[in-house]
């Protein structure tokens, strides 16, 4: 199924071969484990900010996962690229994460864009929340196909080692 999509998107223009290093991959992790930790310092006074960083850990963690896989998006729509590819490469065990993914893309798109768009404190939250869970998880699978990388995932100074 990822095959046919990375065939689909190819030939749509939508996403390109890339070659990188898994250095590359790493720095966008590293970039999103940043996003998170700046987001859990201000989750308490600001919902649109933790909503914001939240969102961007997660595009930069789903863009290391197709820069992992040799790709990089290539279009207008990189965000829902990025979104698409991600979705399909995780599969349906994680497609709530992948579902809320795609639904902050949209709220974030809103919230750019748009004027006078609410979020509450609770949305902030979960999108936080699931900010971590997914950014973990694209840890987890970058760790599996590269054993030997040194890649930790921490919310604070504290390091914990994905295995």
């Amino acid at each position: 199924m990822i095959d046919k999509l990375i065939n689909k998107l190819q030939k749509e223009g939508k996403i390109r071969k890339q070659k990188a290093g898994i250095i590359q991959v790493e720095a966008l992790l590293k970039d999103a484990m940043s996003d998170l930790r700046e987001a859990k310092r201000i989750t308490q006074l600001a919902e649109r900010a933790t909503y914001m960083l939240a969102y961007v850990a997660m595009l930069k963690a789903g863009r290391a996962l197709l820069l992992l896989k040799g790709y990089i998006p290539d279009d207008g729509a990189q965000h829902k690229t990025v979104v698409e590819v991600t979705s399909a490469i995780l599969g349906d065990k994680y497609k709530s994460l992948t579902e809320q993914f795609e639904s902050m893309r949209r709220k974030r798109n809103e919230m750019t864009y748009g004027a006078g768009v609410l979020l509450s404190k609770s949305e902030a939250q979960i999108a936080f929340s699931d900010a971590i869970s997914f950014v973990k998880k694209i840890f987890a699978e970058v760790k599996s196909q590269n054993p030997q990388l040194e890649l930790e995932f921490s919310l604070t100074n504290e390091t914990k080692k994905i295995s």
